[in-house]
């Protein structure tokens, strides 16, 4: 991509995700994802927007005023971004690319991370680990990870969810909250790795998929190629056993995939690419609190 066309994407991204993350998400991000775990470390006076769960009773009855207790990671979270680069991300029926998708909540997140005072860092990961950027503060920081998102090329097309988080398990010796975003579009199970990861940090999933990976249309024969090998197939849409067979396998999967979240304990959500990616956002932080 060119350098002024780059520059005029990352201007537009940066416009649109910062407001979102300052006008909409404000103090969800802050109270969805501080304190888990953290060790405690002192108490302030309370502050318009803190979390009534943290005031200190004992500390509030003594002063006459409320106070509330400060965790350690409060003060500084370390925020990971995973990011899914793999072939399949390149796919989009409506008006947009699941990668597009992935971009916007990535930066989105990152916003939301500096206006909290944390530090943000990303691995790009296809079937291996394609790009670490180290965590750091800063809208120059968040400016160069916008541009990576944006024009960002893989060497590898396929996926191995598991090899990202074995990384970020050995790489990022903090605890931090891990943001694992991708179509899950992945083989193998990633289980095991999975629960690895979150005994160490805070992991949540997030999944986006388009409409059209879900089901069939009925338009007779199609030729479909699988964008992470490369392989190509005719198949009979105009089959209702086919069109079927794929609706059950996609369910399967989605099913399998649930599962794993559940059983890992990581909170998770779904997002398809022409969804309203905020209202999700929302409701899983709510979730979270």
């Amino acid at each position: 991509m060119e350098t002024s066309e780059l520059l005029k994407k990352v201007r537009r991204i940066e416009i649109k995700t910062r407001g979102l993350s300052r006008n909409i998400f404000a103090g969800q991000y802050h109270s969805a994802f501080k304190g888990r775990g953290m060790a405690f470390s002192e108490v302030r006076e309370y502050q318009y927007g803190d979390d009534i769960r943290d005031i200190d009773w004992n500390v509030t009855a003594r002063y006459i005023r409320p106070y509330v207790k400060v965790f350690e990671e409060e003060r500084e979270l370390t925020v990971m971004l995973l990011i899914d680069v793999s072939g399949s991300r390149d796919f989009g029926s409506v008006n947009v690319m699941k990668k597009e998708i992935m971009t916007e909540i990535a930066a989105t997140l990152a916003f939301s991370a500096i206006q909290n005072n944390d530090k943000i860092g990303v691995i790009f990961f296809s079937d291996k680990v394609e790009k670490f950027i180290p965590p750091q503060k800063g809208r120059k920081h968040i400016l160069y990870v916008i541009r990576e998102l944006i024009d960002f090329q893989p060497e590898d097309r396929q996926t191995d969810i598991s090899q990202v988080l074995k990384y970020l398990t050995n790489a990022i010796k903090k605890r931090c909250t891990a943001f694992l975003i991708s179509d899950f579009i992945n083989k193998d199970s990633f289980k095991d790795a999975l629960t690895v990861a979150n005994r160490k940090h805070d992991m949540v999933a997030i999944q986006v998929y388009d409409q059209r990976e879900t089901e069939l249309p009925s338009v007779g024969l199609m030729k479909i190629k699988d964008a992470e090998t490369g392989k190509e197939q005719w198949i009979d849409t105009s089959s209702s056993r086919v069109r079927q067979a794929y609706k059950e396998w996609w369910e399967k999967r989605q099913e399998a995939m649930d599962t794993t979240f559940k059983k890992c304990r990581v909170d998770s959500v779904s997002i398809r690419t022409e969804d309203d990616y905020v209202k999700s956002l929302m409701a899983l932080f709510e979730k979270r609190n």
